[in-house]
């Protein structure tokens, strides 16, 4: 099978006779026109790092509660450019071709499988292996697609929506009257916690980079919102009122700040560290005003952990999504063999919402 691989700089001969074609229908073009290939057949020398379609060892029968996908999209995640860089390995056992998202059909069980079968249209949320045509993965892992939607659009809900729910309602707890503020609002995981916000009932503040990004936030729900280009968001949020609840990517660089404006016992529940690992915490305020902060990450829980998390999801947001209620936002796609300009779109922040990697597997109903 075909699939993406980090290169080593090693020199890459197409293989004779492949069957497999780069995805057509990709919804996004760069600027300045389509990305110029080489001559079929031609040895190419990818730069270090460089991201690489290429046959790989097929995967073995499934085993146990294992599910074969043969893959239609799947979707790009901050995580997959932090593993690229060497600062997010995956965890033990777990493929490490990138990828912790995709939708296409079930093509094999395993035999203690029995929540799914051959045929059935799924997402599903990895630990790994996503760029690529199949997948193995544990059925508790699956969530069907919701009526309604294609599988473009499932591509863009797994890793999104339960790290969202996960992080506003399990670990971050939301009662009632809260009030909620999501840092980088306009990524895939912000976007569908704005989202969930609106529909359960949640005012949201959001900082993003740009005015642009705050009015596409605005109009998905958000009730207020701050471009981090203009300074500080101290003042603006005390101004809209005391956020019980934080969710942040951005780690020790809104330390201090979002210390500044958590409410009493309110909790700040980090996910990501994109603004940096260390920062002075100042304890008088952590105990003063009773504030938490929760450290989480989705990835390396294990398949009944994930399969909690999921179940909860299809049960409060799936009804959602088939109503129209919630949108998947899809910003935009590439063909999987341009995997790397869908990584540049995303380290340049540009995109608001998920953008998807159009894999077409033979088998997957794309």
């Amino acid at each position: 099978m075909y699939a993406t691989v980090i290169t080593k700089g090693s020199v890459h001969k197409p293989a004779e006779g492949s069957s497999h074609k780069p995805a057509e229908g990709s919804s996004h073009k760069p600027a300045g026109g389509s990305v110029q290939k080489p001559a079929e057949g031609s040895v190419q020398k990818p730069a270090e790092g460089s991201l690489h379609w290429q046959i790989v060892e097929d995967l073995p029968a499934p085993e146990g509660r294992e599910v074969h996908i043969a893959v239609a999209w799947a979707g790009v995640n901050r995580a997959d450019l932090m593993q690229r860089a060497g600062h997010y390995p995956p965890p033990p056992g777990a493929s490490e071709v990138l990828g912790l998202e995709v939708s296409g059909t079930v093509i094999a069980c395993g035999p203690e499988a029995n929540q799914f079968s051959p045929g059935d249209q799924v997402c599903a949320l990895l630990a790994g292996g996503g760029y690529a045509e199949r997948v193995c993965v544990d059925e508790r892992q699956l969530m069907p697609v919701p009526r309604g939607l294609s599988l473009r659009d499932a591509a863009a809900l797994p890793e999104v929506h339960a790290t969202a729910w996960l992080n506003l309602f399990m670990e971050g707890a939301l009662q009632p009257g809260e009030r909620v503020l999501l840092h980088a609002a306009a990524s895939g995981v912000g976007t569908a916690a704005i989202q969930l916000c609106r529909h359960f009932g949640y005012p949201c503040f959001v900082t993003v980079g740009s005015d642009d990004k705050l009015e596409r936030c605005r109009a998905l729900g958000a009730d207020a919102g701050w471009n981090r280009h203009q300074g500080s968001f101290v003042e603006a949020v005390k101004a809209w009122g005391e956020p019980s609840l934080i969710l942040d990517p951005v780690g020790a660089s809104y330390l201090a700040d979002n210390q500044r404006v958590l409410a009493a016992d309110g909790r700040m529940v980090v996910i990501g560290f994109m603004g940096g690992r260390s920062a002075e915490l100042d304890f008088g305020r952590l105990l003063m005003k009773r504030q938490r902060i929760i450290g989480s990450t989705l990835r390396a829980r294990p398949p009944h952990a994930k399969g909690e998390i999921l179940a909860q999801v299809v049960k409060h947001v799936w009804p959602a999504l088939e109503s129209g209620a919630i949108k998947p936002l899809i910003d935009a796609d590439w063909p999987i063999d341009e995997a790397e300009q869908a990584h540049q779109h995303v380290m340049a922040n540009a995109n608001t919402g998920k953008v998807l990697l159009k894999v077409a597997a033979p088998g997957s109903g794309a």
